[in-house]
């Protein structure tokens, strides 16, 4: 049935399928990360983070369901985007899309640890014996534990997206500059993860290395968004000229 599925599936609409969900995860992802938990999380003080969550449930509720809803919105787009690829290059679209999905398995496990916060600021009778100090401390605990498993996902993201690229180059079905863009993106996603596992003071150069992914991340991913929704998978009379 899945085979049947995926045949009946022409380019055009998978990209569109990817397109549409690239769109969605970029309102999504703004709001769960920086809105909900950049916003909520200080770093600096367990305390502070603790009450912010508490006093904010609602709001890191709402982040949670956002990441949740990127998780399924990433698997669809791993599909879509190896309909678009499987034509030219079947063997590395189906890489490609692997590596996607296995950044999303760690999304889904990194969430794990939200839903365990929401017990602690809950007041979930399975944490009674802990008392609010202690609270405090598990749920930072437990937010760095997200971040680490995040963190470890976008190494695989990061291949994904540097994949990604090398199928817009070898493919030649996009401008070649959006190619380079895309591998660029996905080097400074393992670069930053490298850095964090490698620098004992990463938060001194923190917003450098934020810079340094998110300026190409943000360039290169609104620029493929739109090829998606615009160019991709159209009759080569259709299709804009590729540089």
């Amino acid at each position: 049935m899945s085979s049947s599925i995926s045949s009946n599936v022409t380019e055009r609409r998978a990209a569109l399928i990817a397109g549409s969900g690239y769109l969605a995860l970029f309102f999504l992802a703004i709001f769960a990360n920086f809105f909900v938990r950049t916003g909520l999380i200080d770093p600096d003080d367990v305390t502070a983070t603790y009450a912010n969550i508490s006093d904010s449930e609602g709001l890191f509720r709402a982040g949670l369901v956002a990441f949740l809803v990127v998780f399924v919105l990433d698997v669809a787009i791993a599909w879509a985007l190896y309909l678009l690829f499987r034509r030219q290059r079947p063997e590395l679209s189906l890489l490609t899309a692997w590596f996607r999905l296995v950044y999303t398995v760690m999304l889904g496990v990194a969430l794990i640890f939200f839903f365990v916060v929401l017990e602690f600021v809950s007041g979930s009778s399975s944490i009674e014996a802990f008392d609010l100090a202690q609270r405090e401390v598990q749920v930072s605990l437990l937010l760095d534990a997200f971040n680490f498993s995040w963190l470890i996902g976008l190494v695989a993201f990061g291949i994904h997206v540097i994949l990604l690229g090398y199928l817009v180059l070898s493919t030649r079905v996009a401008p070649r500059a959006l190619g380079v863009v895309l591998v660029i993106a996905g080097g400074a996603y393992i670069v930053d993860t490298m850095a964090n596992a490698l620098l004992a003071s990463y938060d001194e150069y923190a917003n450098a290395f934020l810079a340094m992914v998110a300026l190409p991340a943000v360039i290169a991913e609104l620029w493929f968004t739109f090829w998606l929704l615009l160019k991709a998978g159209k009759p080569a009379g259709e299709a804009a000229p590729v540089g």
